[in-house]
């Protein structure tokens, strides 16, 4: 069964950085396609970054050039490297497995970003 654990999350002033980090188990890690997600409240969620196994990577143009994703097949873990925060990328951040476009998903870690 495969499980995902997110942590990192807090609180932090708009311009500040976080790194977020979700640890994976229960399945052959270097293979999967892993994304981070989040939600706002009241909104939808959204995709924020995926990363594929070959490590090629894309964003939502709303972080490109602050976010960075990530990951450390040694150490099942992927992450997102939140740069030059802003108020508006409060929201619960979601690491998700990708299986063929089917989402398994962590229990989500808090981000909020203080103006």
């Amino acid at each position: 069964q495969v499980q995902l654990v997110e942590s990192g999350g807090g609180l932090v002033q708009a311009g500040g950085s976080l790194r977020v980090s979700c640890v994976a188990s229960g399945t052959i890690f270097k293979i999967n396609t892993l994304a981070w997600y989040r939600q706002a409240p009241g909104k939808q969620r959204e995709l924020v970054a995926r990363i594929t196994s070959g490590g090629s990577t894309n964003y939502a143009d709303s972080v490109k050039g602050r976010f960075t994703i990530s990951r450390d097949n040694a150490k099942n873990t992927v992450y997102l490297q939140m740069n030059s925060l802003k108020p508006e990328d409060t929201a619960v951040y979601y690491c998700a497995r990708d299986f063929s476009g089917r989402l398994t998903w962590g229990q989500g870690t808090q981000v909020t970003v203080s103006s």
